[in-house]
């Protein structure tokens, strides 16, 4: 059980445990995240699901054809993925919701050997400079400039760089539903 929590989550028993990927194994589109909010995937178990940055991103998932509807909620609220999978490079909410660079490195041997069982990937979406930093060495030593809408190829995979979802990008409108949409088009094309 978490130790704090929100109010409006008082009644709740908290995951507070490493969060695992979410979606088909044999998708062919990955989105990489940062971590489990802490009262989001934390208190779910469940990645992007229960927090404003799950609900943007969501939609937009919705919206073009890749999840079964377009607001996530709880692990058993019947949300599917379509030819996508989600899954983060901090696998634990971190204190103050920052990741470190320390907890990147001890829990990048998971991200690696997830996307080692994904026999049909061919593209990631990667949300935001540090999820791009810690996704970009399990491929290779290149290091592109991280940007919105960037498209690299690396290691056979076509690697796309998205701002985050966080609230801070998409209250300000440095995110819209419409940039979203538009890499994850491109992505699972």
């Amino acid at each position: 059980m978490a130790v704090s929590k929100r109010a409006a989550f008082m009644d709740q028993d908290y995951w507070a445990r490493p969060v695992p990927g979410f979606g088909p194994m044999d998708a062919s589109l990955l989105i990489v995240g940062l971590a489990p909010a802490a009262h989001g995937g934390n208190r779910t178990g469940r990645m992007f699901t229960g927090d404003p940055s799950g609900d943007f991103l969501y939609r937009a998932l919705y919206e073009v054809g890749l999840a079964s509807q377009p607001r996530a909620w709880a692990r058993d609220d019947g949300m599917e993925l379509y030819g996508v999978r989600m899954a983060s490079p901090v696998r634990c909410a971190p204190p103050d919701n920052k990741p470190t660079p320390a907890e990147r490195d001890r829990c990048s041997p998971f991200l690696r050997e997830e996307i080692s069982l994904m026999p049909n990937l061919r593209s990631v979406m990667v949300l935001g400079g540090f999820g791009w930093k810690a996704f970009l060495p399990l491929l290779g030593p290149e290091r592109p400039k991280f940007g919105h809408g960037v498209e690299v190829e690396m290691g056979g995979l076509r690697v796309f760089g998205c701002y985050h979802v966080s609230p801070h990008n998409t209250y300000t409108g440095r995110l819209t539903q419409e940039m979203l949409q538009d890499v994850l088009k491109r992505a699972s094309a």
